[in-house]
């Protein structure tokens, strides 16, 4: 029988490159392994933090083998195998399943402009591919596909999904989501901006960038939440959480900054195992970026190693 979903707090892991651009296969075990002594609850490889989309086939199967092997069976693995071709998707999800993911979290098909009735059979026949759960990464602001509720529940309801990461600034589009299938379907708050909301309403995990950046602080709200129902303790929590995630986002949310991956790498880098830094386009994060996030990780206790 597969494992379960995890629920709590999931890292989305990053992927490190050299300077030639091609995965660094040894820095991915030091990362994970930083990754799993901050209390992560699960790890998914090759998600957006994970630059899948800047990847080849045969380097997603060596980033994902490798992290997996690092993992060790130590948490649960939720390996990302988007794809627009639903071929591709497939080959990539049953190579996952092979390695030994316990899960596959999958972004519908992009840019391409697919109908929803199209994007539907696109996991249909990936989950019919494999025996593990499908995790749909609903995130219509980076692929321009936006499944209705009732077209998400339909998916679960015909086995085709166990859970939705749910990546969506309003609220309310999730809690929806929630409500339609009365609580049946698993979601996990795929957005930092309405973690908090999410978890209140009853989400079972968090997958986004403060989870994969400050695991330990982001936890410690999580279970604060959804443990202790202490909402008063939460919410200073999460105003010391806040801050972090306003710089992470900035260019998410319509204003100029620094790219979330390459504040997020930048950080890593600055709390933990270096990570190195994004493909190109994405520029690395400049110095008055990195000066800027020394407070912010300082205050939520972690502490920065000196900057060159």
């Amino acid at each position: 029988m597969p494992k379960p979903l995890p629920s709590g707090i999931v890292a989305s892991s990053v992927t490190p490159f050299g300077r030639d651009g091609t995965p660094n296969l040894p820095a991915i075990k030091p990362h994970i392994d930083w990754l799993i002594a901050e209390g992560v609850h699960g790890i998914s490889p090759l998600g957006s933090s994970g630059e899948f989309f800047a990847m080849e086939s045969a380097d997603r199967k060596r980033v994902l083998e490798a992290a997996i092997e690092a993992i060790a069976g130590r948490v649960p693995v939720m390996a990302g195998t988007h794809h627009y071709s639903t071929q591709i998707a497939v080959d990539l999800s049953r190579h996952a399943e092979r390695a030994g993911a316990d899960s596959l979290l999958i972004v519908p098909p992009y840019y391409g402009g697919p109908t929803p009735v199209a994007v539907m059979d696109h996991y249909r026949r990936i989950a019919g591919s494999v025996s593990i759960p499908v995790v749909l990464y609903h995130n219509s602001a980076s692929t321009g596909v936006d499944l209705s509720t009732e077209q998400v529940a339909r998916l679960f309801a015909e086995g085709a999904i166990g859970a939705v990461k749910f990546s969506n600034i309003l609220p309310d589009r999730l809690v929806e989501l929630m409500q339609a299938t009365d609580w049946k379907l698993p979601i996990y708050a795929g957005f930092d901006y309405v973690a908090f909301e999410a978890l209140c309403h009853g989400a079972i995990g968090w997958i986004s960038g403060l989870p994969s950046v400050t695991p330990r602080a982001t936890r410690a709200m999580f279970e604060t939440i959804t443990r202790d129902g202490d909402l008063a303790r939460a919410r200073g929590q999460w105003k010391d959480l806040a801050p972090l995630m306003r710089f992470i986002f900035e260019s998410h949310t319509g204003r100029s900054g620094a790219h979330w991956c390459a504040v997020m790498k930048a950080a890593l880098s600055m709390i933990g195992p270096d990570v190195g830094d994004p493909l190109p386009p994405t520029p690395t994060l400049d110095r008055a970026g990195r000066e800027r996030l020394v407070p912010l990780l300082t205050a939520l206790g972690y502490t920065v190693k000196p900057q060159s």
